[in-house]
């Protein structure tokens, strides 16, 4: 089952002509999911040819207008399709109110149904088959909420000399078991999964974390994570002007990406006061503290393999 992570946007505070404000797309199977939706958002849908009708959920970690000014377009936009499935809208307290009011002023023709959930604490907010998404509070300058979507356990690994030594024959009764089904063998014995099965294995799991202080919760949060989308929006240098902002550095994301073990940390949410050249600052600093740091770019897409 394919997952991969769209980076949409980048940047912070303001949009600059190469990076687009914050926003990420995640696609498992098909199904799409989005993350912030910053000015510029339906750009980079469209340049990479995403299929906007898609989106099931869209998590909303704050109500600053960089984070959320990209979303009114979408909805809008969803209208223009075939849509039989209902929109789900999750964020902190008040982005119902902010939904409706955008409907309302700018007159919207909306032919879909659209689900708004408030978040006020801490806690699985979607279920989906084979996995969950759960919000955590961030501390800013007004309600924020950090996600992690993780998906269920797998089956281990499938030991067909064990099934052919308990007398299980190659073909249904093989797939029954794998999928956690006991089976009756040719000699009338039962023969269960544990027995031919080895431990079960890790699922994917996908952070996103962004405007906020740091703190140690966050590692406890997205610990193990495949990838940490996490914010990086200033440097070293800043880092009184970021506490002051309640924000942190590319090096505190990397404090954190560290001990939370995590496989991977994309930095995000970049200051404007940053060039394309000037970020490479940010990811060595970080990389000092975390090697295996990388820097989101507008439009990169990063595919989120299974361990094993």
């Amino acid at each position: 089952m394919n997952l991969e992570a769209f980076i949409l946007g980048s940047g912070g505070m303001m949009p600059l002509p190469n990076r687009h404000l914050t926003s990420v797309l995640l696609r498992r199977e098909g199904e799409l999911f989005l993350f912030d939706g910053g000015e510029g958002t339906q750009v980079s849908l469209r340049k990479l040819n995403l299929r906007w009708k898609k989106i099931s959920v869209i998590f909303v970690s704050h109500t600053h207008a960089d984070h959320v000014t990209g979303i009114p377009g979408l909805l809008m936009l969803s209208s223009q399709v075939d849509r039989d499935d209902p929109l789900y809208i999750i964020g902190p307290p008040r982005i119902a109110e902010y939904i409706e009011t955008s409907r309302r002023v700018l007159d919207m023709y909306i032919n879909y149904e659209i689900i708004v959930q408030e978040v006020t604490e801490p806690g699985i907010v979607y279920q989906g088959e084979g996995f969950h998404v759960r919000a955590f509070p961030l501390r800013h300058t007004k309600p924020c909420f950090g996600y992690t979507m993780e998906e269920d356990p797998r089956p281990g690994m499938f030991h067909p000399e064990k099934a052919e030594a308990l007398g299980v024959p190659r073909g249904p009764l093989w797939a029954a078991l794998q999928a956690g089904e006991t089976v009756t063998a040719a000699n009338g014995s039962e023969v269960r999964p544990g027995q031919v099965l080895g431990e079960k294995r890790k699922g994917r799991k996908f952070s996103f974390v962004t405007d906020t202080l740091p703190f140690s919760e966050i590692a406890d949060e997205v610990h193990y994570s495949d990838l940490f989308v996490c914010e990086g929006m200033f440097e070293r240098a800043l880092e009184e002007s970021a506490r002051e902002k309640k924000h942190m550095t590319a090096e505190q994301a990397a404090y954190i990406a560290a001990a939370a073990e995590v496989k991977t940390m994309a930095l995000i949410h970049y200051s404007p006061r940053y060039t394309e050249y000037d970020l490479k600052l940010l990811l060595k600093e970080a990389q000092n503290i975390f090697p295996g740091t990388i820097l989101s770019r507008d439009r990169m897409v990063y595919p989120i393999e299974y361990e094993d």
